[in-house]
């Protein structure tokens, strides 16, 4: 087996690792930077015994930052954010980075996006952004109502993404989360798709903080109430958090294409257990790095003329269901990643969130 598949670079072990295998190729990482340009940072915040977040910063195009991903969003349950919404929605795109972090961190990170892009790439001027961040809920393990994200955290998490392996489980914003009563956080996974003599990549990468522990299932066992009890310390209210879903592919999509792949992310997730609370914010964005420059640059706000049309080339919607099938694959094991690729965590008011015992899935 790929050790990359396995293994998270500091050696904890994913679903691969611990012998929960899935459907469809990976790519070299298994890993939403298996897409080539994607890159992956992440700030994490741990101090004494009420700090327990971060933030996850997601870029697409570090090389040309204002040329505009085509995409899309598929919202489950609304009960969550994630900034930018209405005007992808509008424009069928998006430009610049994603950065996840906690509820209340949202108006931190998303100055610190326009503080990095301001800073580090002067090629942009003065700028029109709207940064897009989204959020899930680490109030059980972190003194959330206090601010302590910055924007130089932020700020250091975009300067740290690079491609290549990806860390998982309690680091960036899914530092403080729970997943299925069980400690949480950031996991990804990828797809090989063969179409028209190409190979193209799907890239899946959430935040899970979702999910109560009898509804969890894996690769088609139902865990439920065969899973053990907690050690009697004080526990998440089940059920009540949040995903946040990214989907990133170098395949040509159209804007509806996004869409209807960011839909397919629902599917991935049902295939775990749950049922959607209604407490539960779950945002899904897909995006498409093909067609670079396609949709204009930005071509007024960067003072240049616009051109009289614009080309896009994509895949035939007859062709698009194996693309379908990279996401829900990618999806589920990207959550299965964030339960295995973990530890447990003690944090604000000694509330305690247990790691998902490896044991069970051998029993």
């Amino acid at each position: 087996m790929n050790e990359r598949w396995s293994h998270t670079p500091d050696g904890l072990a994913r679903a691969r690792g611990v012998g929960v295998e899935f459907p469809g190729v990976p790519g070299a990482w298994n890993a939403i930077t298996d897409v080539p340009g994607i890159e992956v940072g992440v700030t994490t915040l741990i101090e004494g015994d009420n700090v327990r977040t971060g933030v996850t910063a997601i870029i697409p195009r570090r090389s040309d930052l204002g040329d505009p991903c085509a995409a899309g969003i598929h919202v489950l349950n609304g009960n969550g954010e994630m900034t930018g919404a209405a005007w992808i929605a509008e424009s069928g795109t998006m430009t610049g980075p994603v950065c996840i972090t906690n509820t209340h961190a949202v108006g931190v990170a998303h100055a610190g996006i326009v503080e990095w892009v301001a800073d580090r790439h002067p090629e942009l001027g003065e700028s029109w952004l709207l940064p897009v961040v989204a959020e899930t809920w680490d109030g059980m393990l972190h003194e959330i109502n206090r601010q302590h994200l910055t924007t130089d955290h932020v700020v250091a998490a975009l300067e740290a993404a690079t491609q290549g392996p990806v860390q998982e489980g309690s680091v960036g914003g899914g530092t403080g989360m729970v997943c299925y009563g069980y400690k949480g956080g950031n996991g990804t996974a990828s797809r090989l798709v063969e179409h028209g003599g190409e190979t193209y990549t799907v890239g899946v990468f959430l935040q899970a903080n979702f999910g109560r522990r009898d509804e969890l299932t894996i690769r088609g066992r139902h865990l439920g109430a065969s899973l053990p009890p907690d050690d009697g310390r004080p526990e998440t209210a089940q059920g009540a958090g949040s995903v946040i879903v990214i989907v990133a592919t170098d395949a040509p999509l159209l804007p509806d294409q996004c869409r209807a792949l960011a839909r397919r992310v629902t599917i991935g997730l049902a295939r775990t257990g749950t049922n959607g609370s209604h407490t539960s914010g779950d945002i899904f964005l897909a995006l498409s790095t093909g067609n670079p420059g396609g949709f204009g640059a930005n071509a007024d706000a960067l003072g240049e003329a616009s051109r009289p049309l614009d080309r896009l080339e994509f895949v035939p919607w007859a062709s698009i269901n194996p693309f379908f099938a990279a996401v829900v694959q990618a999806t589920e094991e990207a959550v299965v990643n964030a339960l295995i690729a973990n530890r447990a965590m003690t944090g604000y008011r000694n509330h305690h969130v247990a790691a998902f015992p490896h044991d069970t899935l051998s029993s």
